[in-house]
């Protein structure tokens, strides 16, 4: 089976239409969700060839297939996070500075930041007594650097 396009999100759908579906999951660690194409195998054994014509990131969630009573759906891996919590604006301000400097990406939940885990991090939150977790936790979209330069 080839797929050239996400034809939808679980989220995006009523209950009741997915509830009378059998659901096969496609596992992908979160720095996979940026690829556009990649073989991948279904939590049932099935083989799929993906490749999107756009230029769209996956996102967990993502309906590859459905028929009336089947659907292929991206799930994604935990990931090894730093959930950082900042007690306030200025904490938040510093430790945004700090990980921007070092152009680690980051994703943001109500008021925590998350980041791949970084034993260097770490032990810049714990010399900064920023209040932090590591976390096995799944993400919907992908960790992704944004481009730049210095020049």
């Amino acid at each position: 089976m080839l797929i050239e396009e996400v034809l939808n999100n679980i989220n995006e759908m009523a209950a009741e239409e997915l509830r009378n579906r059998h659901m096969e999951k496609v596992y992908l660690e979160s720095s996979h969700l940026v690829k556009r194409i990649q073989r991948v195998t279904t939590d049932h054994g099935r083989e799929i060839g993906i490749r999107l014509k756009n230029g769209r990131d996956l996102v967990a969630g993502d309906i590859l297939y459905i028929d009336d009573d089947n659907l292929i759906v991206i799930d994604v891996i935990a990931d090894d996070l730093l959930v950082i919590s900042p007690r306030h604006m200025k904490e938040m301000g510093v430790i945004a500075h700090q990980l921007g400097n070092r152009h680690l990406p980051a994703q943001f939940e109500d008021n925590e930041m998350l980041v791949q885990y970084d034993y260097l991090v770490e032990q810049m939150l714990e010399e900064m007594q920023i209040p932090y977790r590591r976390e096995d936790k799944k993400v919907k979209h992908a960790f992704r650097h944004i481009g730049h330069s210095h020049d």
